[in-house]
């Protein structure tokens, strides 16, 4: 098998999926709300009414769908001008922002190319991590960037973090995020954390398979392949 570097993955049908979270909305039954256990508009409402301006990013965010409904929820409970939300997304297909959210950013391009201004208050990535080459990579990055109290929260199935001879650093990896005291949530595949951190996985990032097949979520996903740093 051929791992493929992170441009090749870029290319791939599977990685540009224009489906990833196009219908799904910020509260209901298809919903961040559903997928993440959290309530966000709530949870940026909340961080607003303390007087900071609060940072929102999410990570493969499709159409952003979700994301102008949180920003209309929120200029509505009179918060609106305080938080900042930016989506990220490879395949850019936006819904239209209302041209009164300029708080609302939409941007078409890899998450690898992402640069943190600033510390974030929430970061969210509903399924999206099924589609990244060095998924442990990005999650030590988004852990990183948190304010001191801020949350990160995404799916990450750890069955997908390969080792070179096929196995999974499942155990490795779920050791090694209890030990950082960050929560996973086995049955949900959901990663939670609480305040900036500083992750040392011991792996490094070998390449990844778009060929691997459907995951748990019933759509194809990608292999990320890492070894044991020396």
């Amino acid at each position: 098998m051929k791992l493929q570097a992170e441009q090749e993955l870029l290319g791939s049908p599977v990685v540009a999926n224009c489906r990833m979270n196009r219908e799904r909305g910020i509260a209901g039954v298809n919903s961040y709300a559903k997928e993440l256990k959290l309530d966000i508009v709530d949870f940026l409402t909340e961080k607003a009414r303390q007087g900071t301006t609060v940072h929102w990013l999410d990570i493969c965010c499709g159409s952003g769908k979700a994301l102008l409904q949180a920003a209309m929820l929120l200029r509505e409970k009179g918060v609106g001008d305080r938080v900042k939300i930016e989506g990220w997304d490879l395949a850019g297909l936006f819904v239209t922002p209302d041209s009164a959210l300029p708080d609302l950013q939409l941007i078409a391009r890899p998450i690898g190319q992402w640069q943190p201004p600033h510390a974030y208050d929430l970061i969210t990535c509903v399924h999206g991590l099924h589609y990244i080459g060095d998924k442990l990579g990005l999650v030590v990055k988004c852990l990183a960037n948190l304010t001191e109290d801020g949350t990160f929260v995404g799916n990450l199935d750890l069955k997908s973090l390969k080792k070179p001879d096929g196995g999974s650093w499942d155990r490795h990896v779920a050791k090694m995020l209890r030990e950082a005291s960050v929560h996973y949530h086995a049955r949900n595949r959901l990663v939670t954390a609480k305040g900036k951190k500083v992750l040392s996985p011991g792996l490094t990032y070998e390449g990844a398979d778009d060929g691997a097949g459907k995951n748990y979520t019933g759509q194809e996903a990608v292999h990320s392949y890492y070894r044991l740093s020396r």
